[in-house]
């Protein structure tokens, strides 16, 4: 891999994508060219990077010659469609979309879990789904402490996981609500303003929807533990940035608040921030555009034998997305 090397951002102009070049930026990832790409309508915006000015251009299968590492976050079906091509081209894609995260062929990955996974990849890298990998960064260190066996959780996710059309009908709704005004719904099936909806992603026949199924089946395979088990509910909550998940785990091995707490102390990439007593725990509002996720509220779970509860929380748009898909391009030039 070239050490200074030739990066595509594909969805530049959308949240995440705009979050990948800002991650690129801070953390002085050594971009030797960056190249923009979207579709046709974003063509010609300009992007800051460095302090200059990029252009974007279009999307196409013959964007990616000369290019080293492409990271994508346009939708799975944009993903399926021009990852292949990327691929045939000599660069590297790491992907944000749904599209390859169970696919066999395709290393998922969260660096501070199983970095080395990157080394497996086939010209592909998925980057995990945004509640479940904020979930791991305290799940997984408990499990290589004491075993998980199985999890309950609840997410309370922000709408801007949905994008800046959700993000708008948010502060509308709010503002229609304040004035005394009829609230107007595009985005969502039912008002986000003041409410709460037990409905992320589509429904499957078994009543979950696919993102309360994403916590099991990507769990086993970042944490490369196939008998984990994880029955979820996912909620979407009327905050701008950073999702949030209750967790009940359950575990082999017995497990005090004190252990608990002293390994995810040492966890990379999360803080513990657990003092009740002064009303201290993890708040979206304030782990919005931080890099670490945060865990606390810990306590002995009093429903399960060897169970443990607590609250983590995280920006979805950066250790969900940008900065974990930054992080796995960091681990390709290491290795």
């Amino acid at each position: 891999m070239n050490r200074n090397p030739h990066v595509a951002v594909v969805g530049a102009t959308g949240a995440v994508g705009i979050e990948m070049i800002k991650t690129l930026e801070k953390r002085h990832f050594p971009v030797g060219q960056l190249t923009l790409l979207a579709s046709a309508r974003s063509v010609g915006k300009k992007l800051k990077f460095r302090g200059e000015e990029i252009t974007v251009k279009e999307l196409t299968k013959d964007s990616f010659s000369g290019i080293d590492i492409a990271l994508f976050s346009a939708g799975g079906s944009i993903s399926k469609e021009f990852a292949p091509a990327a691929v045939k081209a000599g660069c590297v894609v790491v992907d944000n979309s749904s599209a390859f995260r169970m696919d066999p062929q395709v290393p998922l990955v969260v660096p501070e879990i199983n970095a080395g996974d990157v080394r497996l990849h086939q010209g592909i890298i998925a980057n995990p789904n945004c509640t479940t990998a904020i979930t791991l960064m305290a799940l997984y260190p408990l499990h290589q402490a004491f075993g998980c066996k199985r999890i309950f959780a609840a997410s309370y996710q922000a709408v801007s996981g949905t994008g800046a059309k959700a993000l708008a009908e948010l502060e509308r709704q709010v503002d229609q609500i304040v004035h005394g005004q009829p609230v107007t719904r595009e985005v969502y099936p039912h008002q986000i303003a003041f409410n709460v909806l037990p409905h992320v992603d589509s429904f499957l026949p078994s009543g979950y929807t696919k993102e309360e199924m994403k916590m099991e089946n990507e769990g086993r395979k970042i944490m490369h533990h196939p008998n984990f088990h994880a029955s979820v509910t996912c909620v979407r909550v009327p905050v701008y940035r950073a999702h949030s998940v209750a967790v009940n785990a359950e575990f082999e091995k017995p497990v005090t608040v004190e252990s608990a707490r002293e390994v995810l102390r040492n966890a990379p990439g999360l803080q513990v921030v657990d003092d009740p007593a002064r009303n201290q725990y993890p708040l979206p509002l304030y782990l919005a555009e931080q890099y670490d996720c945060a865990v606390g509220r810990v306590r002995k779970d009093c429903a399960m034998e060897n169970g443990l509860a607590f609250w983590v929380a995280g920006d979805q748009l950066l250790k969900g997305a940008a900065l974990n898909a930054v992080q796995i391009a960091e681990e390709l030039l290491k290795a």
